[in-house]
């Protein structure tokens, strides 16, 4: 069924009714949009396709729930943040790291940050940069880690992050504050610790 001839209002109709076909189709049609949220939003360690079908489940049983006072999207879209979060707060684990705990290619991506060094890119230190900033959210609460990822990787706006949370702008800004300044915190001490 193509994007174009897709009737959402027809098929949430049908499976109401407990179409199956239905049903289907309506996973299909939300699939990307889920799976992108998934994919986003929890550590790699998660599955994330398993927490994509826990999503499609949560959204049938609270099908009901739905009042159609926003786009159905935008309603599937708070279903799947709210189960990731719960998914990364499950996980309960915030993990205190050393400097010793760096692969080589983490510390060499530290050490050209720190000294600018790097004037011609290099995949490898790209890589190895970005599995340094995921460990460096690790040591953040999942709220937060989530937070700065829309915020500062996915270059989301505060109004984008206030639609898919509910929360004010200025709470927002407060914890994402508060955020950025523990993992420059938690930079500082290994840099700290490079040098001893």
């Amino acid at each position: 069924m193509g994007e174009a001839s897709f009737d959402l209002p027809e098929c949430l109709r049908r499976v109401r009714r407990h179409d199956e076909n239905a049903a289907r189709q309506l996973v299909e049609h939300l699939y990307p949009q889920v799976r992108r949220i998934v994919a986003t939003k929890v550590p790699r360690r998660s599955s994330e396709e398993d927490l994509a079908q826990e999503i499609f489940i949560k959204m049938f049983t609270k099908l009901d729930q739905y009042r159609g006072d926003m786009p159905f999207e935008h309603w599937v879209s708070r279903i799947a943040v709210n189960h990731c979060l719960n998914a990364i707060r499950a996980q309960n684990s915030r993990p205190e790291w050393r400097w010793a705990d760096l692969t080589p290619e983490q510390t060499q991506a530290i050490e050209a940050a720190l000294t600018s060094a790097a004037d011609t890119p290099d995949p490898s230190r790209a890589i190895a940069a970005r599995e340094l900033v995921d460990k460096l959210l690790d040591t953040l609460e999942p709220t937060d880690q989530w937070l700065i990822r829309l915020l500062e990787l996915e270059e989301r706006s505060i109004e984008e992050v206030r639609q898919l949370t509910g929360w004010s702008a200025t709470r927002i800004r407060v914890r994402a504050f508060r955020a950025r300044r523990r993992l420059n915190k938690n930079f500082q001490r290994l840099k700290s610790q490079n040098r001893l």
